[in-house]
């Protein structure tokens, strides 16, 4: 198979937003890390060093052929399924705002849920390939895969995590989607995700809190509505181009840890509708290259595997945008290469590699 150059297009983009993510997390946090560790430059050092991981390893999996995941997907599956298991058992997991979903090492921290995703993707691409013929029937060809996935989202909802689980699961449907599935199944399936959704959010009354403060936050401003205000209220005074770099009210202890979930309402209030329209623009040149790079591959895996990448990355970002400017309630997700999150950044940066190589193998 004759190989191509990669994508430049695409790891320009990327690249570039995790450098603009980094500087856009010392703006954010240093005030924040100085108060809480006495060094400013904690949550900085802290990304760099995951940003030159994720460099090196995307650089290597760009040069590894990606049928090489085709033959090694059930063993990422069970590897994937045994951390998000092992996550679960007390003193091997650790607890980190009210979830536990991480692997401590040391000051750093792993997301076993963050590389589930990916691993999933693999999956169900490797699944929907070699089964393209069976997709026609609901019980023997999609509802075995379906419970799979259902399966990886009750064990990362035992942590719990919904925000990763939901981005989980819709990158899994549109996968499903894409291969040709009846659309009267997606009709079901909708009806259902809605009746277990609203189970989720019974259940657990902390999410009823998060849907009551996303109605009106303003009923609560000091407690669950807190976060959705303060960033709205960096994003409303922005203007056309912000206060500018390092000038934002709102990280001075208002805004609760900006440099994560919210750090789009930061660089909102220091650069403006100028730094939205940059952010947008790069994120939608990763989802043109990437669907290109799906509809010009050679083989079903790798047209999938590249549309499953590119829509887990995009989706994340548009709930994330969606989040922080009041769109939906709060998920707790992070805005890929931008927030602050070593397992995020890496998980991210991996699937770019993957993508990169698909990239050689084009029509």
């Amino acid at each position: 198979m004759k190989k191509n150059k990669f994508d430049l297009i695409l790891l320009i983009a990327v690249i570039t937003l995790v450098i603009f993510g980094i500087i856009m997390i010392y703006s954010s946090s240093h005030i924040w890390a100085l108060y809480k560790y006495g060094d400013s430059l904690k949550y900085v050092k802290a990304q760099i060093i995951f940003f030159i991981i994720g460099t090196i390893v995307m650089i290597i999996l760009s040069k590894v052929p990606y049928k090489y995941y085709l033959d090694k997907a059930n063993i990422i599956l069970g590897v994937c399924f045994l951390l998000l298991v092992l996550v679960l058992i007390p003193g091997i997991g650790t607890i980190r705002n009210g979830s536990r979903s991480w692997f401590g090492i040391g000051s750093f921290g792993v997301q076993p849920s963050e590389f589930a995703k990916l691993g999933l993707i693999i999956f169900f691409s490797r699944y929907l390939s070699k089964n393209d013929r069976d997709l026609k029937k609901i019980i023997k060809g999609v509802l075995p895969i379906l419970l799979i996935a259902l399966f990886a989202f009750g064990l990362i909802m035992l942590q719990p995590d919904f925000g990763t689980g939901m981005v989980m699961v819709v990158s899994l449907i549109s996968l499903l989607f894409v291969s040709g599935v009846a659309i009267n199944f997606f009709i079901s399936l909708g009806i259902l995700g809605i009746l277990g959704i609203v189970g989720l959010i019974i259940s657990a009354p902390y999410r009823l809190q998060r849907i009551f403060s996303f109605i009106n936050p303003w009923k609560d401003p000091l407690g669950s509505g807190f976060q959705i205000i303060q960033s709205l209220y960096a994003i409303g005074p922005g203007g056309l181009l912000g206060f500018g770099f390092g000038n934002s009210r709102q990280k001075h202890f208002y805004l609760p840890e900006p440099q994560t979930d919210f750090i789009f309402s930061i660089i909102s209030e220091e650069f403006g509708f100028l730094g939205v329209l940059i952010i947008g623009t790069l994120f939608i040149t990763i989802l043109i290259r990437g669907i290109m790079i799906s509809l010009k591959a050679k083989d079903l895996f790798s047209k999938y595997l590249a549309f499953g990448i590119t829509f887990g990355i995009i989706f994340q970002a548009v709930l994330n945008l969606m989040v922080v400017i009041g769109l939906v309630p709060v998920t707790g997700i992070t805005l890929p290469f931008l927030s602050y999150g070593g397992s995020s950044l890496l998980i991210s940066m991996t699937s770019v590699g993957i993508l990169l190589n698909i990239s050689r193998y084009q029509k």
